[in-house]
């Protein structure tokens, strides 16, 4: 009898949860427990997971005297893509004006104002000197991902150009953790399914079919233009720049797409990603640094929501928007993407969006009793940005080692 794979489980119990959830309505966040177990052995090993992986991958990649331009390059890269997503959920926005029509039900007219308290809206220099830890040990135990991510980067390039008998004792460390990581993710994905099913299940049971009528046409809209953005732009980019076929690449990375939708949760996802993209043949010393960054500051999908959700709650209100409402939402939503973990969760950043806007918080219960949905779908996209940049990096650094052994050839 053929063994049922670990992603047709996840699909069969996403099903399950649903008809569950249907049925059982708001009692079926009995099944909570299960989902947030899950999620929180998955929040158990991100920190030592990306800290380790970054510190590993920038050394290994600083052995191709690259190291500084592939971190340039891949910052660029996101930062690239989601500043698009953002125009495009703008855009779409506009064109569509989902927000015209629907009415907030007195149900939901709740106070906003604690959504507001989350709305800390940073400036250019203040978001800068956030990203540098003045204790990494304390961004450790905090959980200061953007912090943990300068100090490991910075000191696995550190690490890249010390004499290699100097550098290999603490790689040979760091391989080894970095192995036990993954096989502990592995086995906190055996129980995936279950925690998948609780997941759907109690998600239902937040949102439910009256909640989910009322945002039918922000979510129309939001899963249209995601669409071009994940089966046009990433696979048009992977195309030009990775010089891979776009039906290759996605066929490739099936299994680290169920698993993205249905968990909500680029980290989650990482260490199918990373093996999926090294069946594709990318060098594993390129998804070690590229995919736990990505998995960390990618977050196109997020980006475009946030634009979108704005462009919603402006109409909805009949707010005019002007350029300089514009320009705050596509920086907040570019700069804030950044800071957003990769876990599932409420997309609180939202908040300061609409308030860098000028746009009233009454509404936000719409979105944040619905947000499991949207973060599942935003979270495939992301995860497949991820995946495209380390294609482009491999390819990249592929041509510079070609381009050095003609020059060596010539010498």
């Amino acid at each position: 009898m053929k063994k049922v794979s670990g992603s047709t489980m996840i699909l069969i119990a996403m099903a399950a949860g649903i008809v569950t959830g249907f049925f059982l309505g708001e009692k079926g966040a009995v099944f909570a427990p299960l989902g947030d177990i899950f999620i929180l052995l998955i929040k158990m090993v991100i920190i030592p997971l990306v800290f380790f992986s970054i510190i590993s991958g920038a050394a290994a990649l600083g052995e191709t005297k690259s190291a500084g331009k592939v971190g340039l390059f891949t910052i660029v890269y996101y930062l690239g893509t989601s500043a698009v997503s953002v125009i495009l959920g703008l855009l779409a926005g506009s064109i569509f004006k989902p927000g015209l029509g629907v009415k907030i039900p007195e149900s939901l007219m709740t106070d906003a104002s604690t959504y507001a308290e989350n709305a800390e809206i940073a400036g250019f220099w203040e978001t800068i000197m956030g990203i540098i830890p003045e204790n990494p040990f304390e961004s450790l135990v905090s959980g200061n991902i953007l912090q943990i991510l300068f100090f490991a980067l910075f000191f696995g390039i550190s690490l890249s150009v010390m004499p290699r008998e100097k550098q290999k004792p603490v790689l040979d460390i760091l391989d080894t953790v970095n192995a036990g990581m993954i096989w502990m993710i592995r086995k906190i994905l055996m129980i995936a399914p279950i925690g998948v099913f609780g997941l759907m299940v109690n998600s239902i049971a937040l949102f439910g079919m009256e909640i989910m009528r009322l945002v039918l046409a922000l979510l129309a809209v939001f899963s249209g233009t995601l669409a071009i953005i994940h089966f046009g732009i990433i696979p048009l980019l992977v195309m030009v720049f990775g010089r891979m076929n776009p039906l290759k690449f996605l066929g490739g990375m099936k299994e680290t797409q169920i698993l993205a939708f249905a968990s909500a949760s680029s980290m989650a996802t990482l260490p199918v990603n990373k093996q999926e993209c090294e069946d594709l043949g990318v060098k594993p010393e390129v998804t070690s640094f590229v995919l736990p960054l990505g998995a960390t500051i990618n977050m196109n999908g997020n980006a475009m929501l946030y634009a979108l959700t704005a462009m919603f709650f402006s109409q909805m209100f009949g707010v005019e928007l002007g350029m300089a409402q514009y320009v705050a939402i596509v920086l907040t939503s570019v700069l804030g993407a950044i800071g957003t973990a990769g876990v599932p969760g409420p997309a609180l950043l939202v908040v300061a969006v609409l308030v860098a806007a000028g746009i009233p918080l009454a509404g936000l219960p719409l979105i944040f009793g619905v947000d499991r949905l949207f973060d599942m779908m935003r979270t495939s996209t992301n995860v497949l940005g991820d995946a495209s940049c380390a294609i482009i990096v491999d390819k990249m650094l592929a041509g510079e080692a070609a381009q050095e052994e003609i020059m060596d050839a010539r010498a």
